[in-house]
Formats: structure tokens, sequence, C-alpha cells
């Protein structure tokens, strides 16, 4: 068995960062997809890539994996930008503005 162990990124829908610091241990599909010539549904009798385990820091994601015998990869996350913001909609109207606001 193959996994990938990883640090989900932020939903690109909201603007928080829930669920996003804690760490993934998923695994890696093992057996091509069939389509079902009937439905043409895809299916797949690998159930592995199913199993998602979460846990709390990226060692602890390691050692359950070495535990098991598993071989994993290491995703790292990729640093989020330092100088993001956050400002209120009060701010588009300040007359302090590097630009003029007009319609």
């Amino acid at each position: 068995m193959r996994a990938r162990i990883y640090q989900p990124a932020r939903n690109a829908m909201q603007s928080g960062t829930a669920r996003t610091q804690h760490w993934l241990l998923e695994f890696v599909q093992g057996s091509a997809r069939e389509v079902d010539p009937l439905m043409g549904w895809t299916s797949s009798s690998d159930t592995q890539t199913q199993v998602r385990l979460r846990f709390e820091t990226r060692e602890e994601a390691e050692a359950y994996a070495e535990a098991h015998a598993i071989s994993y990869t290491v995703v790292e996350p990729k640093p989020r930008q330092p100088n993001i913001r956050p400002r209120g909609y009060g701010e588009n109207f300040a007359t302090d503005r590097r630009t003029p606001w007009t319609h």
C-alpha cells in the first residue's frame, strides 16, 4: 500500500482556515477505475482510496504509517502570503486611499 500525507488547503469558496490545521493520510489508488458498459458509472475494486485518516501532527501520521508498514510520501504545504490583510467595506470610502474611488 502506498499513501500520501499532506495538510489540506483551505476551501476556495471560504475565507476561513478551518479544517486546514490537521494532517491527512490518504491512500493512493492501486488499480484503474472501470466504466460500467450498461449504466456508465465509474467503479473500482480498490476500497482503500475511500479511507482518509486524520492526525493532529505530521509526526503522528508518519508514526502511524511506519507502525503499519505503509510506504508514504509527505507533501509539504505551501506557505500563505504574509501580506494579506482583511479589510472592511468602509475602507472603500476612506479619504487616505491611494487612488480615488469612483463608479
